[in-house]
């Protein structure tokens, strides 16, 4: 019997403490314990901001939405348990915050999330994604930033003196949001030219000469505008590298599509008629054949046996100086976001 009395004193000792809202003598303790919940979330939603400037893994990116999302989770429910100080106008306004950000990490980013998986597809499914990223990024600082004036205000008002930061979160997102909205700006100028050339391959895989040819031409119109698009460009804090990076992409489509395409497409014409002949021919019984036909058949095979060379030596070039195109824009948007998105 005194087991089981001491069991339920126990049990009863912890409703208490759960039931009874903790209370604060002062301002300044309100602050401090409102401030050790922020601070959880402020470092959870910096190690998610940075993911998404320099993660190539998206489960790595949702990984830690979902940590910032826990965090967030008990942050309210501790701050909602918890009494107010002065009243609930100050309480009120920080869980506002925070459920401003859930809602937004729910359902805005989480959507973003799945159309990164179709922005690839167009030019204006791109645009899309980035537009509400940026959407996004911009309500999450907007709301950084009341956050912190109802902090200041509310400390001012209790007499307490704040040492600001300059790390804090409201000025890192300021200055993210505005390194990405060069970043992807400059991203959207590549990407439109770009695109032609993923419909100009989409029609050399399919042997389509007629769409080769369209889709070069479109290509190459594409790349000569963008060119002359990022001379208007501006550089962010002095730094043109994207702009530079961009142009010598440009500027290998020009070379793609005037020097390397019209050899690879005469390939494709000139492999074309020799399967033609090649079909033709063995279709004739071989005691049937004429002199004519044999010697016509035996100089294709001379010609496509030197175009063949020539095919695969413009083709592996082509693919050296796609790759060192690709790794050079690839290797300036990271050097680009790690120089300017700050550190902790």
């Amino acid at each position: 019997m005194k087991q089981i009395t001491v069991i339920l004193s126990l049990f009863c000792i912890l409703i208490t403490s759960v039931i009874t809202a903790q209370k604060f003598s002062n301002a300044s303790e309100y602050l401090d314990f409102v401030g050790q919940e922020q601070q959880a979330i402020t470092k959870n939603m910096w190690k998610y901001t940075k993911a998404v400037a320099h993660s190539k893994s998206d489960r790595s990116i949702i990984g830690k939405r979902k940590n910032l999302l826990k965090t967030i989770d008990r942050a309210i429910s501790k701050i909602e348990k918890a009494e107010g100080f002065d009243g609930d106008d100050y309480k009120n306004q920080v869980l506002k915050h925070m459920q401003l950000n859930k809602s937004l990490l729910n359902h805005d980013y989480a959507e973003i999330v799945d159309m990164k998986v179709v922005a690839e597809q167009s030019y204006d499914a791109m645009e899309a994604y980035i537009v509400a990223q940026e959407l996004a990024d911009k309500k999450m600082e907007e709301s950084q930033q009341e956050y912190e004036t109802n902090f200041y205000a509310f400390a001012k008002k209790h007499n307490i003196d704040i040492i600001e930061s300059k790390n804090d979160l409201g000025r890192k997102m300021k200055i993210s949001n505005e390194v990405f909205e060069h970043y992807n700006h400059m991203y959207l100028v590549y990407f439109k030219v770009y695109i032609n050339e993923v419909y100009l391959w989409e029609a050399f895989e399919a042997n389509d000469v007629s769409a080769i040819q369209q889709n070069s031409n479109a290509l190459n119109a594409a790349a000569k505008k963008g060119l002359e698009a990022l001379k208007l460009q501006s550089k962010y804090e002095n730094d043109d590298s994207i702009v530079n990076a961009t142009k010598q992409a440009f500027e290998f489509f020009i070379d793609e599509t005037e020097n390397k395409m019209p050899q690879l497409t005469d390939f494709l014409i000139l492999n074309e008629d020799f399967q033609k002949i090649k079909n033709n021919l063995n279709q004739i019984p071989e005691r049937e054949r004429t002199k004519e036909q044999v010697d016509a058949f035996n100089k294709k095979v001379k010609e496509i046996n030197m175009a063949v060379k020539n095919y695969n030596k413009v083709n592996t070039d082509l693919n050296n100086e796609r790759q060192a195109s690709i790794n050079g824009l690839n290797n300036t948007n990271s050097n680009f976001l790690a120089n300017h998105i700050p550190n902790d």
